[in-house]
């Protein structure tokens, strides 16, 4: 049988004391205001009905005082012997912990210190908690139980709270500001049978009624591209990815991802919507165009720098990167420049992986404010529509701030015949070691042989959005319930 610390068998036993006056957990309560509406009402009202949980109590001979709260407000409630009776009122003081629900209702006024408190005229008991509310979160141990017990953390710290209502709160806004601007909302799938739509190491599955393994998608961008193929001018979604890699402040295999793809636009038209988007979500969210992130101030609502990635990391390097084919011949010249050692390349195989790195750790690490990179390498996005003048370079821009990338957009890939080839490349890049490859997906090279007109697309991480809006260290401080290792027994 499980054994219960002191304070909680204690709760347990009064579960059994209030059973006698009522049920323990009721099956509703009607409420007319919400917490955060409450408080601010206008002293005077009457009848006002609100539920929450109690967070703090000071109980006193005749009159006790305690704060009731909710994800979005809290509100001080005063119950007085004279106004409740004195059975009630001793039910309160022998039975009623912090952490448990109530009910109340009652007329609204401010106390002498300046609270808006409402006086109880009568209370309903709504919930016990058989557990005791943690103290303040403190060190490592304790960060763990916040991800672990989530549920905890957002009734003891406001700055989850705040964090958890903004995440809310930027989906409401994704789906109003794309609505309005001619986006319709679709489903793809999670399940797919072609690894593809982004660099990146699947999950696998098998299903077992068709009796064939799948992948978990990676990306949604194929089926996205379908729907313009299949005549959505404009198309979304806010979808759930999965990704098979290595954990950090900024990666979860779990995540989601909003991906939009508009019929006739090309990257420059992108980048000005998205220009227009983040700065309207900052608004929205935090009522500012300037966040702190890391210490640094981060200024959105100014024209964004400009970086030609091909022409910066040439400039770096010292050399034609491009007119490169050998992995192994570009890893020597890397090292020749003494940036990197042999050992610094070593897990890096195909020419795509070679290049991300060395533009990670030299163009995006030194990058504080908003900044678009462009040009990119045509060998890093197999997806993306080769430039005119070059067909080395891709028409790809990358938005970067605070020295992490928010999100990703390019003139979309639609001719078939140069997309069979890039696939075909891709299989090369595998078999010289690179797992991230796409595979060629037929079913998305049909819609493309049906025909697509010209395209641009853009895909943004929620997750690492929402880590630099509200300037938080970790992932898993913006994901409700991040996927933790399960603690020993």
């Amino acid at each position: 049988m499980k054994e219960f610390s002191e304070q909680e068998q204690v709760r347990r036993d009064k579960v059994e004391e209030i059973r006698k006056y009522c049920n323990p957990y009721p099956e509703k309560y009607e409420v007319n205001y919400t917490l955060k509406e409450a408080s601010i009402l206008e002293d005077g009202i009457k009848d006002v009905r609100v539920a929450g949980r109690i967070v703090f109590m000071r109980k006193m001979g005749k009159l006790s005082f305690l704060k009731i709260r909710d994800l979005e407000g809290a509100l001080q409630v005063s119950i007085k012997i004279d106004l409740v009776g004195e059975e009630k009122y001793q039910f309160f003081k022998s039975l009623v912990d912090v952490g448990d629900f109530i009910g109340v209702v009652g007329e609204m006024f401010t106390t002498q210190t300046g609270e808006k408190t409402i006086r109880a005229d009568d209370f309903t008991f709504l919930g016990k908690a058989l557990k005791p509310l943690p103290e303040k979160f403190h060190g490592l141990t304790d960060i763990e139980e916040k991800y672990r017990n989530r549920y905890v953390d957002l009734i003891s710290n406001e700055e989850s709270r705040k964090v958890f209502l903004g995440r809310s709160k930027l989906y409401s806004f994704i789906h109003k500001y794309l609505g309005e601007n001619g986006f319709l909302e679709v489903e793809t799938p999670i399940m797919q049978n072609a690894v593809c739509g982004a660099a990146a190491r699947p999950f696998y599955t098998h299903h077992n009624a068709l009796d064939i393994d799948l992948n978990l998608r990676i990306a949604p961008e194929t089926y996205l591209k379908q729907c313009i193929s299949a005549g959505f001018n404009r198309v979304y979604e806010v979808a759930k990815c999965f990704r098979n890699e290595g954990m950090d402040t900024e990666h979860l295999q779990e995540f989601t991802q909003v991906e939009w793809y508009a019929s006739y636009w090309n990257f420059e038209d992108n980048l000005k919507f998205y220009q227009e988007f983040i700065r309207s979500l900052l608004m929205e969210l935090v009522g500012t165009t300037t966040i702190t992130y890391k210490d640094n101030e981060l200024d959105f609502g100014k024209d964004f720098t400009r970086i030609n990635y091909v022409e910066r990391l040439t400039e770096i390097l010292g050399f034609d990167f491009l007119s490169i084919e050998d992995p192994n011949e570009l890893k020597e010249k890397i090292v020749n420049t003494k940036l990197f050692t042999m050992e610094d390349l070593t897990d890096y195989h195909s020419l795509s992986q070679i290049i991300d790195f060395v533009y990670k750790r030299t163009i995006r690490a030194g990058i504080t404010e908003p900044t678009v990179i462009y040009n990119y390498p045509a060998v890093l996005i197999p997806l993306a529509r080769r430039n005119d003048k070059d067909s080395r370079i891709i028409d790809v821009f990358q938005v970067v701030a605070g020295g992490t990338e928010l999100c990703k957009a390019y003139s979309e890939l639609v001719d078939p015949f140069v997309q069979r080839k890039a696939f075909e490349d891709q299989l090369v890049a595998k078999e010289q070691g690179d797992d991230e490859t796409m595979e060629i997906d037929e079913q998305f090279m049909g819609a493309m042989e049906q025909g697509m007109p010209p395209i641009s697309g853009l895909g943004f991480g929620i997750d690492r959005l929402l880590m630099l809006i509200y300037n938080v260290d970790s992932i898993r401080d913006v994901v409700l319930f991040p996927l933790m290792k399960p603690e020993e027994k």
